[in-house]
Order: structure tokens, then C-alpha cells, then sequence
């Protein structure tokens, strides 16, 4: 691992200051056969992004597959994971078929499992398709970026956190119908926004679903607290990924606008539900996500 490497910062929401070290951070280290190591955020959040694990355990069980792509991805989130160590992926090898390959990824901190994820991959293969229709909402030309958003907003945020929370991101994410991050009201469970890598990426297909698997769980949990007018901000407030799915469908790029459409069909037991369809700009459905996050308010 480059000495580079070594000095990137992540957080638990997602940030790497540019595209580079996203890349560099899904870049993981062969220790030996089936086991790979992958760098840990190192900043004042008190748990690694989710978002970072699925893309750097995709890489990890990428790596053990050749002329076949991930067509459907389902993981669970153990324990937090520690940002000041090291993330060791065990990757095991469960099948390799004529037309699928199976394998299971456990991440590894301070000797136990943090997150497990189980990976299909599938040869590039014809056969019927259909699709529901993208949304009809407006194109991400002319609207604010969520960073626009975030420094129009940051003398609300406490100070000790605003260099934080104004930073650059590696994704740009552009809500269609921008909500106010303090006191955000209550609303529809539902929301769209155009995302993409701000500059262009590798050729390299596996590279392209990685990315879109880490941005992927930027903002699917939000969707089940719009209708219930409480912000990440409220110290009342635990939440957290459980677990997260995602099925690709059609080739895509992580450098191109793809939205990201969201709903929320319910929450019960401090479990909020909630789904995603990302399309590409021309209106291909190009990979649906499920999650279900914890969504605790404290008395």
C-alpha cells in the first residue's frame, strides 16, 4: 500500500476529499490468498461509512472472479467499525458454476466479524427484460448541489463540526427537492437525486460498480425520517445501517448522472424500510437497492 494510501480520510457520511482516493480506497491491499486489507476513515465520526465496506468488500470478492460481474450483492452490518484500524476481508470461495459464481466476504476487526456479505456473479448473458419507467422529474442541470447546500446551511451547524460537514465529497449528489437539514418539516416518503463521480473514472467495469455500491448508502436512510420532521442533527436520534442489497442490471457509469429515486413504503420497531431504483440518464433501470436502517429515538 502507497504511503498515499495510507494518509487518506474517510467519514461515517461518506467523505473522501476527491475522486482520486476513492479510487485509491477501494484499491485493497493482497495479504494472502482470499484475504485483503482495506484502509479505515480516520476522522472525528465514531464509525466507518457503510458505504466504504460494500464497495471495498466488492472489490475483495471481485478479485477472486474473472469475465463475470456482480449481478446482485446482500450484506449485513455486524458491529460499528473502528475508523482508526484496518479492515481485514476474508473472502470465501462457496461456488464456481457454468453460468454463476458465489462467493462470501466477512470483514474483520479486532478479531471479530463487523459486516458479512454474500455476492453473485454472473456471466454476460441475453434474455427477457422490462423495466418500470424513471420518475419524471427535472434534470440535474440547474440544481443545486447538495455541497451548494450544505455551505448555504453551515452557520446552523455547530462549529466544531462545520469544516466537517462543508467539506468536498467524492460523489456529487444534487437533490431534485432540497430539504432543510436542521428542521427539515415532514413530507412524503419518497425522494430523487442525481448523482455521479465529478470526474471520470477507470474503464473498468467492476471499478464502476464499487463506486456505485459506496454511493449507494449516502442517502437511502434518510427516506424513512421525511415523514417524521427529526434530522440526523437531534442527539435523541440513533440510527444506523443494518443491512443492504443491491442488484445490478444493466452496465452503467459512476462518472455520469444516474438517478437515484427513493421511497420509504414503511418503518415499525425502530426499523425504517427503505428502497432505491438508480436509472441512467437515457432511463435505464440500471440497479435497485433495498435497505433497512435503525432508526431509535431516545426519550
Amino acid at each position: 500500500m502507497s504511503s498515499a494510501a495510507k494518509d487518506k480520510k474517510t467519514s461515517a457520511d461518506g467523505g473522501t476529499t476527491d475522486v482520486t482516493q476513492l479510487v485509491d480506497l477501494l484499491d485493497l491491499e493482497i495479504i494472502e490468498v482470499n484475504l485483503f486489507r482495506g484502509i479505515s476513515p480516520n476522522d472525528s465520526w465514531q464509525r466507518v461509512f457503510g458505504g466504504q465496506v460494500i464497495g471495498q468488500a466488492l472489490v475483495a470478492a471481485g478479485r477472486t472472479v474473472e469475465d463475470r460481474l456482480a449481478h446482485s450483492l446482500h450484506a449485513y452490518f455486524l458491529r460499528p467499525g473502528d475508523p482508526k484500524t484496518p479492515i481485514i476481508y476474508e473472502v470465501d470461495r462457496i461456488r464456481d458454476g457454468k453460468s454463476f459464481t458465489t462467493r462470501r466476504v466477512v470483514a474483520i476487526q479486532h478479531g471479530r466479524p463487523i459486516f458479512s456479505m454474500s455476492v453473485s456473479f454472473q456471466i454476460d448473458e441475453g434474455g427477457l427484460e422490462h423495466q418500470f419507467d424513471m420518475p419524471d422529474v427535472p434534470g440535474p442541470e440547474g440544481l443545486k448541489t447538495e455541497q451548494e447546500l450544505r455551505v448555504e446551511m453551515a452557520e446552523k451547524i455547530p462549529e466544531s463540526f462545520r469544516d466537517h460537514w462543508t467539506r468536498p465529497r467524492p460523489i456529487e449528489t444534487r437533490p431534485v427537492t432540497p430539504r432543510d437539514f436542521m428542521t427539515p418539516g415532514s413530507s412524503e416518503p419518497v425522494q430523487h437525486i442525481w448523482l455521479k463521480a465529478p470526474t471520470k473514472l477507470p474503464d473498468d467495469p467492476t471499478l464502476q460498480q464499487c463506486v456505485l455500491a459506496y454511493a449507494s448508502d449516502l442517502t437511502l436512510l434518510d427516506t424513512c425520517l421525511l415523514p417524521h420532521n427529526i434530522s440526523w442533527w437531534n442527539k435523541n436520534l440513533q440510527s444506523a445501517s443494518l443491512d443492504h442489497a443491491i442488484w445490478y442490471h444493466h452496465p452503467f457509469r459512476a462518472d455520469e448522472w444516474l438517478l437515484y429515486s427513493q421511497d420509504s413504503p414503511a418503518a415499525s420497531g425502530a426499523r425504517g424500510f427503505n428502497r432505491g431504483s438508480i436509472y441512467s440518464r437515457d432511463g435505464r433501470l440500471v440497479a435497485s437497492v433495498v435497505q433497512e436502517g435503525l432508526i431509535r429515538v431516545h426519550d
